[in-house]
């Protein structure tokens, strides 16, 4: 079974350490990136999908982050 998880973070570093810690752990990226002005902010906020499948069955309760 396949699962999925959109990364987002402001336009630092940090969200390129988020989504390289992801593809370390066997996630794939699925498109691709998003940004967009948070003008509440004033800062810029980057989005990126991934997916990984995974040999158990899917449950809302799962935390995808630990997969």
């Amino acid at each position: 079974m396949q699962i999925y998880r959109l990364l987002t973070e402001d336009d630092t570093s940090a969200f390129c350490h988020k989504v390289s810690e992801a593809l370390a752990k066997g996630w794939v990226l699925h498109g691709s990136p998003t940004m967009s002005f948070d003008a509440a902010r004033g800062v810029m906020r980057c989005g990126q999908a991934v997916v990984k499948d995974i040999d158990a069955p899917y449950s809302p309760d799962m935390k995808l982050g630990a997969q």
